[in-house]
């Protein structure tokens, strides 16, 4: 089976845990609340470090912050914080613990004002994938026009750590970029 390689490892293998997102999840189209809030979380806590380290720790945040669920995370005060800030399964870092605290509750503001954070997400693009069609992990941009729309639109709402690179990340980690490589059989 032929897969794109951006999930080498140092050895230039694919972690497992990495190949299982490649093939299953990766610019899959998402359009569950929950996962779309939960892949927001996970790409945030992902500035600085490396994709893979955060799968690796996936299962770890779902369990610290309540399975993503963007109603129960708007809710957590100080207590939850210093309580994140002590759990050595997940990024033990305040600025993203507060921020993803902070993008639950503009989620939820989204959801109120357009039915969904589905339907604001995807209204980018009117429901509609855009395919890069790659030839050549190269021709992959860090961000591009739409991620830097799609940032500044969340940064009025008042989400943070969005922007373009992590926005660009995100478009593709729940579907509405699709960068699978031509060849790859997991398009």
């Amino acid at each position: 089976m032929k897969r794109c390689n951006f999930s080498l490892g140092a050895k230039g293998e694919a972690p497992a845990v990495a190949v299982r997102y490649h093939d299953t999840r990766w610019c899959k189209p998402e359009h569950r609340e929950r996962e779309l809030f939960a892949m927001l979380v996970l790409e945030g806590m992902q500035a600085g470090v490396n994709w893979n380290l955060i799968l690796g720790k996936e299962e770890n945040f779902r369990r610290a912050f309540d399975g993503f669920d963007p109603n129960v995370v708007a809710l957590y005060g100080a207590e939850k914080v210093e309580a994140l800030l002590e759990d050595k399964g997940i990024i033990r870092n305040r600025r993203k613990i507060e921020a993803a605290i902070a993008n639950a509750r503009a989620f939820l503001a989204v959801e109120k004002e357009f039915g969904s954070f589905d339907a604001f997400i995807w209204s980018f693009t009117d429901g509609k994938q855009v395919d890069h069609h790659l030839k050549d992990l190269r021709d992959m941009p860090a961000k591009d026009a739409l991620s830097e729309e799609v940032s500044a639109a969340l940064k009025r709402r008042g989400f943070k750590f969005v922007g373009p690179t992590i926005v660009y990340s995100y478009l593709q980690g729940i579907g509405v970029i699709n960068d699978h490589w031509e060849e790859c059989d997991f398009r």
